[in-house]
């Protein structure tokens, strides 16, 4: 056994990696592809980083490709991220056309990789033309949905399906994503690693140490929000449920803290307004971070008394899942995939409105028992299930499934 697979056999199990193992056999040696948008920045590339040498450790030829685009295009395909999620939105012909085009250049580029591979993952709405391209395709492709497309602005979704409808299959993350397409749908929810720099356990010292490096006080009450400056991440409502706390709970800090993605054009945008709705309270800190600022996000995960995400468009929530890990009981949006993971009284609390959010906040910070109890369920829930070995567990069964989808019976052994 690789040490890779060795150190997640420590966290997971070893039957868990043992598992992983039997079920790749028939894969060893398939060319395996997965194309998205961007290197760095939101969970689908924090994913693939750790999903793609897993993959290649067990034997299986699996490379990331990464397409690249103008200004325009990005603009086109926020405006498909907020169309996808319900907003009403007209999208410009100058905008379809250089989506259209930008993706026709990508192709050329690929192509030949593309139609060697035995599988190819199209990842999000960004590269999904790329399959109309690749005429001489000898593999099955899949689109990989990682938004809340439960209910899209037809419109929206009208022009997208035809790219999509070729494909062999498509993976959303919960069922309620799942879309009229004339093929498979699979439901695999998104995972953590819990390897990476930005879930492994920290020393004492630098948890600490963001409380000076971010003036924050150790001995006050601190609740965090980890996200993307984006409208649907709703950062302005967490500012106005932290007013409304600190009514009741005068010393209490609120952090925002994150950055942007090469792919999300409207962020600074947010981060201004967010800028603007905090200046009057500083005890309110805004934190723009670098996309590989991976460790100080842990460490602020670590040193908070409460997660939140109060998203009103979730296709998961890997910033749920990774302060769960870290033993915090999260409140969430009662929306997408923060639904699979925050269970009310359980691992956390589903919330609507700002108000709901304070309520909450409120709660927690006077139950400091029930705070724990809470985090520790929490722990234990990411671990049985959003672990990405749980996650490649549930992409090889689904290779193997349409590989062998001929087969009365497939021996694993």
């Amino acid at each position: 056994m690789s040490k890779l697979l060795k150190a997640y056999a420590q966290v997971a199990g070893h039957e868990v990696v043992s598992h992983l193992r039997q079920l790749a056999k028939p894969l060893v040696g398939m060319k395996v592809v997965h194309v998205n948008s961007t290197r760095v920045g939101g969970g689908v590339a924090e994913i693939l980083e750790k999903l793609v040498p897993l993959m290649q450790e067990l034997g299986i030829e699996t490379s990331w490709e990464v397409i690249e685009g103008s200004d325009l295009f990005y603009q086109c395909t926020k405006n498909f991220h907020n169309g996808l999620q319900g907003k009403q939105i007209r999208i410009p012909n100058t905008q379809l056309q250089e989506y259209e085009k930008v993706n026709s250049k990508n192709a050329e580029k690929l192509r030949q990789q593309l139609e060697e591979a035995e599988f190819v993952f199209i990842h999000d709405p960004q590269p999904a033309p790329l399959l109309s391209h690749c005429k001489n395709r000898r593999g099955k492709w899949l689109w990989r949905c990682h938004i809340d497309v439960s209910r899209p602005y037809r419109p929206t979704w009208k022009y997208l399906r035809q790219f999509v409808s070729g494909y062999e299959a498509s993976v959303f993350s919960l069922a309620e994503f799942a879309q009229n397409l004339p093929h498979p749908q699979y439901i695999i929810p998104p995972s953590i690693d819990p390897l990476s720099a930005k879930n492994i356990e920290l020393p004492d010292k630098e948890v600490a140490s963001v409380f000076n490096n971010f003036h924050l006080d150790p001995d006050r009450p601190l609740i965090l929000q980890v996200s993307r400056f984006d409208r649907f991440k709703d950062p302005l409502g967490v500012i106005q449920a932290f007013k409304i706390v600190k009514k009741y709970v005068p010393d209490a800090q609120l952090v925002l803290a994150g950055g942007g993605a090469t792919d999300d054009p409207e962020g600074e945008q947010v981060l201004q307004e967010v800028h603007g709705s905090s200046s009057d309270d500083p005890d309110i800190h805004v934190l723009l971070l670098p996309a590989d600022a991976h460790r100080t996000i842990n460490a602020l995960q670590r040193a908070a008394d409460i997660a939140v995400q109060k998203s009103v468009k979730e296709g998961f929530g890997l910033t749920v899942t990774e302060a769960m890990w870290k033993g915090k009981p999260v409140i969430g949006g009662n929306t997408g995939g923060i639904r699979l993971q925050v269970i009310n009284f359980n691992t956390g609390f589903l919330v609507n409105t700002p108000e709901g959010a304070a309520l909450r906040i409120r709660y927690l910070l006077h139950h400091t028992n029930k705070r724990k109890e809470i985090g520790i369920k929490a722990k234990e829930f990411v671990r049985e299930n959003f672990l990405i070995t749980r996650h490649l567990r549930e992409y090889l069964t689904l290779l193997t499934s349409l590989h062998f989808g001929g087969s009365d019976r497939l021996e694993l052994n």
